[in-house]
């Protein structure tokens, strides 16, 4: 079963092809299908900018590491008890690449993200098929294609970020890159009633891509005095809630000083495994009393990332599709930021027959 795997250890970035690590198709075997499983044929898995991070190592060396959690695709098998959704063979599907096990602590505390089992059906999804238990698998809205429902991932982290801004109608937001999670997340926290909605973001294109979506404002780290021009926009009172979706050390830290008294600060991507941040506690957390929080993974976000899913602007997140064997190029293309999302089309299954 062919699968995009990192399969040397290193920077994709690195300058020196000797030390770069690569990422390239790989034979692995077929997963088995338990009686409560789904066997999935994958139609499109996008890149997300937590991938390049595996090739890194943030989470184990041991090549080769498939890829690959944003997925969508047709539904090929079902296991003896795999009904209690309603599935059937030919349903157009995605779904959370994780299994909440519902069993430990955490789960039964109602802090799924937590589960002590959460890697027990974390299976790479770039590849022809995987196989995921039922409780992981949504069908798709008739109105969503295969390649806009690769999207549902992602956009359960919007979602997620959402719920923990606790945003209120009105408040002031900030967000701070325009890169797929950054761009859902306007979106989102516009239909939320944010107001001033802000992205800021050094690439033109995407700025151009949020204020057609959204953005009342859009900010140029690199040419503008982000400062300066957040204080006009605010009145000088900053902004309730901000929040990162860049992953960029650069970045992070500046946005504190972005919020109003009060406000609250969401780090929503994620982050070289070794970067530390200084804070001045007497000042952001004692004199401003601001909240700060990050996100990892989305539970109880993904039912209604589903029904919010035909209501969102996809298709700029959706023109850059590259073939599986192409899969290399397509991580260059990504590293480029030429596009805000590239996806790969793991097997052709737009208008095949038997699809639901």
């Amino acid at each position: 079963m062919r699968t995009v795997a990192v399969t040397k250890i290193g920077s994709l970035r690195d300058p020196d092809e000797s030390s770069r690590g690569r990422v390239g198709l790989v034979d692995f075997p077929e997963q088995e299908l338990g009686p409560e499983d789904v066997r999935i044929r994958v139609a499109y898995a996008a890149i997300c900018g937590s991938d390049p991070h595996l090739a890194e190592g943030f989470f184990g060396t041991d090549v080769p590491i498939g890829l690959g959690h944003e997925i969508s695709g047709v539904i090929e098998e079902l296991g003896e008890r795999a009904h209690r959704n309603g599935l059937q063979v030919g349903d157009r599907v995605a779904g959370n690449f994780l299994r909440f096990c519902g069993t430990c602590r955490p789960c039964q505390d109602g802090r799924q993200q937590f589960c002590e089992n959460i890697q027990d059906y974390n299976r790479p999804g770039m590849s022809e098929q995987i196989v995921w238990h039922e409780s992981q698998v949504y069908k798709l809205p008739d109105e969503v294609s295969l390649l806009q429902g690769c999207l549902l991932e992602p956009t359960s982290v919007a979602v997620r970020i959402a719920d923990k801004t606790r945003i209120r109608v009105g408040d002031r937001v900030l967000i701070c890159g325009g890169g797929p999670i950054g761009q859902l997340a306007l979106q989102v926290m516009g239909r939320n009633g944010a107001t001033s909605l802000t992205m800021v973001e050094p690439i033109a294109e995407r700025r151009e891509m949020a204020m057609r979506h959204g953005a009342k404002h859009v900010i140029d780290p690199i040419a503008e005095d982000q400062y300066a021009r957040a204080d006009e926009i605010t009145g000088g009172r900053g902004y309730d809630v901000v929040i990162d979706a860049s992953g960029s050390p650069r970045a992070v830290k500046g946005l504190l000083d972005l919020a109003a008294k009060g406000g609250t600060v969401i780090y929503g991507a994620m982050y070289p495994e070794k970067f530390e941040m200084p804070l001045n506690l007497s000042d952001y957390l004692y004199l401003r009393e601001l909240t700060l929080t990050g996100v990892f993974v989305s539970p109880y976000a993904f039912p209604r990332a589903l029904q919010l899913l035909p209501e969102l602007s996809l298709d700029e997140l959706t023109q850059a599709v590259f073939a599986l064997e192409d899969a290399e190029e397509a991580f260059a293309v990504h590293l480029s930021g030429r596009y805000p999302k590239v996806v790969i089309r793991c097997n052709d299954l737009e208008g095949a027959e038997g699809i639901r």
